[in-house]
């Protein structure tokens, strides 16, 4: 679990997050969502401790993220597994050896236990007969499996995605979503995804921080947004065509 207490974060005279609370749970797909200049990216960012909150606290299970020295948070960091915007895997490194990364950079394990560890992974993630290939060489979708991959290849506490859907079709972005979810629950973890795909938020929003200006508006489950009354969110959640076709299909056809 990750539990968030009044976070602020300003760059010179502006003020990006404005006493954000909430809580992440373990074993749920935790969304953050929003428009542009919402606030989101620097509040990942602030999670991961990429930027120091001016105020506030951010608690990794039971330990404060503030009261961690050097060593404590080095060691964090080995609990957390990152999924990047853009995949960020090697191009001169094969699938097995982008996975295998981490536990050659950050353990003491042998070159056998690593290589066991990457193809349990690489078959979890239905990536088999992939090991040899280049980044050139597989899709989109690939690249993302091989990301997930190499970011639960340490047994991670944490995982954070960052926009893991995008530049892909409807169809494998929903694979990717549930794969996502899949681990999740199946290694307890707690995730977070920074998003503004709504289908994800239809798939997978187990819990939604919906963060508007830099405050948390709102915050639910997939269900509850389409019943919110928040202005705010119902703004944004239907200003997509996509939603207004779920709102008819789970809300109007239920009346």
């Amino acid at each position: 679990m990750i539990e968030i207490k009044n976070l602020v974060k300003s760059f010179d005279e502006t003020q990006v997050l404005k006493g954000i609370s909430t809580t992440f749970e373990k074993g749920k797909t935790n969304l953050i969502i929003g428009q542009s200049g919402s606030g989101k990216t620097v509040f990942l960012k602030s999670i991961l401790g990429l930027f120091e909150a001016d105020s506030g606290e951010i608690i990794f299970g039971n330990t404060s993220l503030k009261s961690m020295d050097l060593k404590e948070r080095a060691l964090l960091r080995q609990e957390i597994g990152m999924v990047f915007q853009g995949s960020a895997l090697f191009d001169s490194m094969n699938v097995e050896e982008n996975i295998m990364f981490p536990m050659r950079m950050f353990t003491t394990a042998s070159e056998e236990e690593i290589r066991e560890r990457a193809n349990t992974v690489i078959n979890r993630v239905n990536l088999v007969n992939a090991n040899l290939k280049l980044p050139s060489e597989i899709s989109g979708g690939m690249k993302k499996r091989v990301a997930i991959a190499r970011a639960i290849i340490m047994n991670p506490k944490y995982l954070f995605c960052d926009e893991p859907n995008s530049g892909l079709d409807p169809r494998t972005a929903i694979l990717i979503d549930n794969l996502i979810q899949e681990i999740t629950r199946e290694y307890e973890i707690t995730t977070v995804i920074n998003t503004h795909d709504m289908n994800s938020v239809m798939e997978i929003g187990e819990k939604i921080v919906f963060l508007e200006n830099g405050f948390k508006e709102w915050e639910g489950t997939n269900q509850e947004i389409f019943k919110t009354d928040n202005e705010s969110v119902t703004k944004f959640v239907y200003s997509s065509e996509m939603f207004k076709k779920i709102r008819k299909i789970y809300i109007d056809e239920s009346i």
